[in-house]
């Protein structure tokens, strides 16, 4: 098609993301061959059926979690459906997936959209280019049919990458960002955006729940909350900015004493993030503080000291949300117990932190973009 004739001529935006970094754990070392536990989730997929409530609009649509590292959820693109899995990710805007025309090694081992076999597609030359931490992606944009669950969306602008560099490896075929539209940097309307516009939702609201030990379960629900993923009241916390899921932290602390934002400080709520992220000097004090080592990439603890490390608090909007060991140790390949604190790659002129999947499998999250809050709770 001419798009593509146009595509090697046609220089790429400039324009750049830096969005906090999303590592994908090591395969087990069981299926340590390469591609060969992405061949086995792609056999054995959880195909929990989604779950529609007449009469609210209230899709509930199941995620699946790898090695509580990474959630991923099946959509379709075009006409007749091709599946793929993606991640849902509030740290982002764009909605993208790999071109049939992407030779990049990461995108051979990831499904690829082949436009010519969907009789709903509209091609572009626009073309964008996105910095994630875990790599970079050029692509262009185009239309197409996409579908989550019941949820439809006709005409829906989207990304096909057509180079990817860093993603090798990766448990998803693409990302479904959930931010808000002034952080597209394709410039296009997100999908939760044109369906809330469209009137396909009852309410403008999305949430997660996030499950533990790799137990299935974990969802994304679209239009409303469903009450029986969480405890008690939901929190609610306004937003620092109607235009980001980023959120003020009055403090952090452990053992009564206060470890980080002294000050009071902002943290992102991100379900494309595995870990917890900060400072890198205030990340080293924390590892200091619970007796992690080093040992290349990570800090490791002893596996049998856990259970006695202490929680580290995150006290927001005068609530606190503890964190305790057993949630912020994860374990490698090899058993051992490494931490799920990281440094942010970049760095700010404030002081702030990223709250990845270790902090939302704790605490069921609703982002509702109607009153530009987020609402918190213990998850069941």
């Amino acid at each position: 098609m001419k798009w593509l004739v146009l595509l090697g001529l046609v220089a790429f935006s400039e324009c750049i993301v830096k969005i906090p970094q999303r590592r994908v754990k090591t395969m087990r070392k069981t299926l340590s061959g390469k591609n060969m536990l992405n061949d086995v989730l792609r056999e054995h997929a959880y195909r929990l059926s989604q779950i529609s409530f007449r009469g609210s609009n209230l899709t509930i649509h199941p995620l699946r979690n790898t090695r509580d590292i990474l959630y991923v959820g099946n959509i379709t693109i075009g006409t007749p459906p091709q599946e793929f899995q993606v991640t849902f990710d509030t740290g982002s805007s764009d909605f993208w997936v790999p071109s049939d025309y992407c030779n990049s090694s990461a995108c051979s081992t990831h499904v690829r959209f082949r436009h010519l076999q969907s009789s709903t597609f509209r091609s572009t030359n626009k073309t964008f280019r996105i910095i994630y931490g875990a790599g970079t992606i050029k692509g262009v944009v185009a239309y197409d049919t996409v579908r989550i669950g019941d949820l439809v969306s006709t005409d829906q602008p989207f990304g096909l990458s057509v180079a990817e560099y860093g993603f090798q490896g990766g448990r998803s075929d693409g990302i479904l960002g959930l931010n808000y539209p002034n952080q597209s940097w394709s410039r296009t309307i997100p999908i939760f955006d044109k369906l809330k516009n469209e009137g396909a939702l009852s309410e403008p609201v999305f949430a997660f729940y996030l499950s533990k030990d790799e137990q299935e379960g974990s969802v994304v629900m679209f239009g409303g909350v469903d009450h029986r993923y969480y405890k008690g009241e939901l929190n609610w916390v306004p937003l620092v900015k109607a235009d980001d899921w980023t959120i003020h932290v009055d403090r952090i602390t452990m053992k009564r004493e206060v470890i980080a934002s002294s000050d009071s400080c902002t943290a992102m709520v991100d379900t494309g993030a595995s870990h917890i992220q900060g400072p890198g000097r205030l990340v080293d004090k924390v590892q200091k503080l619970i007796g992690a080592k080093p040992r290349g990439s990570k800090h490791y603890v002893s596996c049998s000291a856990v259970n006695t490390l202490p929680s580290i608090i995150f006290t927001i909007n005068g609530i606190n949300y503890p964190v305790p060991g057993r949630a912020y140790i994860l374990k490698d390949s090899r058993g051992r117990c490494y931490t799920a604190f990281r440094k942010k790659r970049v760095r700010t002129s404030t002081e702030s932190w990223v709250l990845g999947d270790v902090f939302l499998r704790l605490y069921f999250s609703v982002f509702d973009r109607e009153n530009d809050r987020i609402g918190l709770a213990p998850a069941m």
